[in-house]
């Protein structure tokens, strides 16, 4: 393929996760939304609440409380600036597309906002770009609260992609107890708690579409309850898949650790397989 890679930009997401109430033993549940058709990225595929790192994350004087910085730099491998503006975005795009917020009153730092829906005007100004999440906090007398989330993993996509490409790190946060996520954004047109392994069946099954990360996402949480999934301690590698094409019939496969499960599920829904024109990760 010819001409440089795209240079990706910086983008967090969080999986939102909570203990399903009902069954007979404690399961966790997970945030997925459904990009709808009009999307120019990636249409209609299952994802987390996440986005591009905006510049107004960067450098912001936001009021926060809990591990600083510096200790989200280590544990991403990335420099203290960056990783404060990752997590800046990850509380940001999760409260913009999800309604849900990681903030508790600046005044009580042990406390965490139980009502997000109050600030609705506000999530519909940081969406337009009309309000800064920084200047949003302080309007509310509000501090993020970073000791709510959790690292858990970083992807990269494939050099191969020439429309858009991200260097992406995840997050993970149970929901806070009182909020309630919806989906409520101009760019989902479907949202539902579900559990890790639905979301792996209604893949495998041709309900719906995963990109490898998502996919990879679900697959480890798989098993776990939220407190076993908040008392894990990730060593985050930064994933980058590659794609392997087939010139003859323009068919492909993405590579990557655990590409072969991946792959042979995909397959499962086009015997055929896949042309190049397919979603990217």
């Amino acid at each position: 393929m010819s001409g440089d890679p795209l240079v990706p930009r910086p983008a967090a997401t969080v999986m939102l996760v909570r203990d399903k109430s009902a069954g007979p033993a404690p399961e966790i549940e997970v945030f997925l939304m459904r990009r709808h058709s009009a999307m120019d990225f990636v249409a209609g595929v299952m994802v987390f609440p996440g986005g591009g790192v905006d510049e107004r994350d960067r450098n912001a004087d936001i009021a926060w409380f809990g591990p600083e910085p510096a200790w989200w730099a280590e544990r991403f491998g990335v420099e203290s600036d960056l990783a404060a503006a990752l997590v800046c975005a990850a509380a940001r795009e999760t409260f913009e597309e999800s309604g849900v917020l990681f903030a508790g009153p600046a005044d009580d730092p042990d406390g965490i906002v139980d009502d997000a829906s109050v600030y609705g005007d506000a999530r519909e100004a940081l969406a337009n770009n009309s309000l800064s999440f920084a200047e949003f906090l302080r309007r509310e007398n509000l501090v993020l609260r970073a000791d709510l989330l959790r690292p858990w993993a970083n992807w990269v996509t494939p050099k191969e992609e020439r429309t858009r490409r991200y260097d992406t790190f995840f997050f993970v946060g149970a929901l806070p107890k009182g909020q309630r996520a919806d989906g409520d954004n101009t760019e989902t047109d479907q949202a539902d708690w579900i559990t890790p392994q639905q979301g792996l069946d209604d893949f495998g099954e041709g309900r719906t579409f995963l990109l490898p990360p998502t996919w990879t996402q679900l697959d480890s949480l798989n098993g776990r309850t939220v407190a076993e999934v908040l008392a894990v301690e990730r060593k985050i590698v930064a994933v980058e898949p590659h794609l392997a094409a087939d010139t003859d019939t323009g068919n492909w496969e993405i590579e990557f650790f655990n590409s072969d499960r991946y792959n042979a599920a995909r397959n499962r829904r086009a015997p055929d397989g896949y042309s190049r024109d397919s979603p990217l990760a």
